[in-house]
């Protein structure tokens, strides 16, 4: 009977692993190639995966913070989608690089040309973003996710301090120390703010969304590694269960 118990309980426990570890890598979330430095430029990814079995994302809408706005916004080209670029009036003019800009981008739209982000996939949408404000930590981005059946996820709920996360969080940029040359980053984005009052830009690309990328979140590999090890403990638990009770049946 002890045998039986503790193999049912090792089983519980792999099951509760599984469990906890599945969120970690289900939400949309954005992170700096490199560093993300306060007063510089940064490219930012914003990482999208398919969380359905039967439909694909087809659609992904970023809204920009309106605190702490950002001049200027280039999305990189990505197979399969096309990206546009919304802007909108300042209540104040911002000063970059010595002119006044009197509007910032406002939101960023991405669109599927084809099958989209399909199950079992994810997709990076990559931004040169600048100049990041130098009175903040972190910038909260509002994100929308649609999917083929016309299923609409909001990602848009913001972490409280001393809270549990939300279960539909917004994507947050953490902001690192502004460096010296206050052009943050090491992807070659300083050059970005010269096209900052362009009008919206639309960039258009023709192949199906990829899967692969060296610069996967760390939560993803520890969520995985954890749910494995979950599987194996309850496995082991409920062999040593039916050898114990084998045994006592044979005496």
């Amino acid at each position: 009977m002890k045998a039986s118990r503790l193999a049912a309980a090792a089983a519980v426990a792999g099951s509760a692993v599984l469990v906890l570890s599945g969120p970690a890598f289900a939400h949309v979330s954005v992170s700096p190639e490199g560093t993300a430095a306060k007063g510089g430029y940064a490219t930012v990814d914003f990482k999208v995966p398919n969380e359905r079995d039967n439909a694909s994302t087809t659609k992904l809408e970023v809204a920009f913070p309106t605190d702490h706005p950002l001049a200027s916004v280039m999305p990189e080209p990505v197979p399969g989608w096309s990206a546009q670029v919304t802007k909108a009036k300042l209540a104040k003019p911002l000063t970059v690089h010595g002119r006044q800009i009197s509007e910032a981008v406002s939101k960023v739209t991405w669109t599927a040309s084809g099958k989209g982000i399909e199950p079992g996939y994810f997709q990076k949408f990559p931004l040169s973003v600048g100049p990041l404000p130098e009175d903040a930590d972190e910038l909260v981005f509002k994100a929308i996710q649609t999917y083929s059946n016309k299923e609409v996820v909001r990602w848009i709920e913001v972490q409280q301090d001393g809270q549990e996360e939300p279960e539909n969080p917004a994507p947050v940029l953490q902001l690192s120390a502004a460096s010296d040359d206050h052009h943050g980053g090491a992807t070659g984005a300083k050059g970005a703010s010269d096209d900052s009052d362009d009008d919206d830009k639309t960039a258009h690309t023709g192949a199906e969304a990829s899967g692969t990328d060296s610069d996967d979140d760390g939560t993803d590999t520890t969520a995985r590694v954890l749910g494995v090890a979950g599987i194996v403990v309850g496995a082991a638990g409920v062999a040593y269960g039916v050898f114990a009770g084998r045994r006592r049946s044979d005496a």
